[in-house]
């Protein structure tokens, strides 16, 4: 952890906050992620070592504890504390001070699909979902060609990195990058339809109901205020 020396609140608090990877597990923990394993599929790029320093760092400043679920099998879950909770206002203020100055065109090293999945994975509005299950072929070309599925049902969401082996209900073709942008809020649904960087096929029913199925990225929102008030 890095001192700086200085009694000030700005740089005790950077302290804390300031090290890489703190304020993304802080980000991710906001938005309902608490096991470990989980922290580390969201957070590409960080060795288990250094996530679980981190984590040590957190609850050592009284940012985080760690509880143990002991519905099923006993589990460990991480969860901010008061404390942790109220660096949801720093988290907001980066995110629109980012999407102001620093959020401009994806390169092809930001365009993980890997991440992309994971990230709809916890986004999916379960309770929109048909009674039945719902198989979603993702095949992503551009930056990177890759294939996914997304098995979906009211009760459980899960990624499969190799074909599953069951009907496919949904087939989305897409411009990974594009693909990105869309869930950032970059793009509308209906553009990316009409360009044809992304299509959806499947029967008429399942086709209108694909974007409602997801609550889209939490920047969403204010990266499209940001593109309006561009305009």
């Amino acid at each position: 952890m890095t001192k700086y020396g200085q009694y000030c609140p700005v740089a005790q608090a950077l302290e804390l906050l300031g090290d890489r990877w703190t304020l993304l597990i802080i980000r991710d923990l906001l938005t309902g992620t608490h096991y470990f394993n989980d922290l580390e599929r969201g957070l590409p790029g960080i060795s288990r070592g250094l996530l679980a320093k981190r984590l040590r760092q957190l609850q050592d400043a009284g940012l985080v504890e760690k509880c143990l679920n002991e519905s099923g099998r006993n589990t460990t879950e991480y969860h901010l504390t008061q404390a942790g909770q109220e660096i949801q206002e720093v988290i907001n203020a980066l995110l629109m001070w980012g999407t102001r100055w620093a959020f401009g065109e994806p390169s092809p090293e930001q365009l993980d699909p890997l991440l992309l999945m994971w990230w709809m994975r916890n986004r999916v509005h379960v309770d929109r979902l048909p009674e039945e299950r719902v198989v979603v072929q993702f095949d992503f070309y551009g930056a990177k060609t890759e294939t996914y599925w997304l098995l979906m049902s009211q009760s459980d969401v899960a990624i499969c990195l190799t074909d599953p082996g069951y009907e496919i209900n949904v087939l989305v073709t897409a411009d990974l990058a594009a693909f990105f942008k869309l869930w950032l809020g970059n793009l509308e649904f209906d553009e990316v339809i009409h360009s044809q960087v992304v299509r959806v096929e499947a029967i008429p029913r399942l086709v209108r109901a694909f974007p409602d199925w997801f609550a889209w990225s939490p920047a969403a929102t204010a990266v499209r205020a940001a593109r309006v008030a561009e305009f």
